[in-house]
């Protein structure tokens, strides 16, 4: 009975475990791939060509957008020129007053000279108020060749000094008392003071006598074609004489 059993059991018993080792699972690693894969193609390469014309199209881009330059220059105002000029006032103890435009001290033709109305007497008493205001004024009719010649070149002004009205005021050439007088000051940049009798400025009485002078720096402010003003600098920044004359013509 044993035996039979023995022969019936044992070979299911022997399969089973035979099968169950051999179903036996075996672990699978996974392994990561570091090889390059050839289907891939690279990113195009920027070429320094491709960035010039990127940069060309962006300021392209940045000019489409932007006001031009011409709009701009419209809407400002015009800008006023400033330039620095020796000015010199001179005149008589007993005759009227001249006024002197140089842009170099060594040069004995001046770019403008003036004769003006108003007495040194009375100019140097308005001075002492510390405020002076000299305006020339000239007005052109339509039509006129003083419209368009330069302002520096209109023969005849009204003068007004601190608002008063004093006469007329005359473009003068310079003669040569007055290129002797701008020879003898070469040396001087800014001061006052008394040149000795015999420059001859004026007629009669008014050329005898010593000739007061005062020289300075101007600032020259040029407004447009029809204004020009000459600016007192006083020396060191100080405060001190404050001194303007105005050409303005209207028209």
């Amino acid at each position: 009975m044993t035996k039979t059993l023995r022969r019936f059991l044992l070979p299911c018993f022997t399969t089973s475990t035979t099968s169950s080792s051999s179903t036996t699972i075996t672990p699978v690693k996974k392994r990561l791939s570091t090889s390059l894969r050839n289907d891939i193609k690279d990113p195009p390469r920027k070429t320094q060509e491709n960035i010039d014309q990127t940069q060309s199209e962006d300021d392209e881009n940045n000019v489409a957008y932007s006001p031009s330059a011409a709009a701009i220059a419209a809407a400002a105002p015009p800008r006023a020129s400033k330039t620095m000029v020796i000015g010199t006032i001179f005149g008589h103890r007993r005759g009227h007053v001249w006024f002197c435009v140089q842009h170099d001290r060594l040069s004995t033709r001046p770019a403008l000279l003036l004769e003006l109305p108003i007495p040194t007497h009375l100019l140097v008493k308005e001075m002492r108020c510390g405020l002076v205001r000299i305006a020339l004024e000239t007005l052109t009719p339509p039509g006129s060749e003083l419209v368009s010649c330069p302002l520096r070149s209109v023969p005849v002004w009204t003068m007004l000094c601190n608002g008063r009205k004093l006469g007329f005021a005359g473009r003068r050439k310079a003669t040569e008392s007055t290129r002797l007088m701008l020879k003898t000051m070469q040396s001087i940049t800014v001061g006052a003071g008394v040149l000795p009798a015999g420059f001859g400025f004026g007629s009669g009485s008014e050329a005898d006598g010593e000739l007061m002078y005062m020289r300075a720096n101007y600032e020259c402010v040029v407004g447009g074609p029809d204004s020009e003003s000459f600016h007192l600098i006083n020396p060191d920044e100080c405060p001190g004489q404050e001194l303007s004359i105005f050409l303005m013509r209207s028209k």
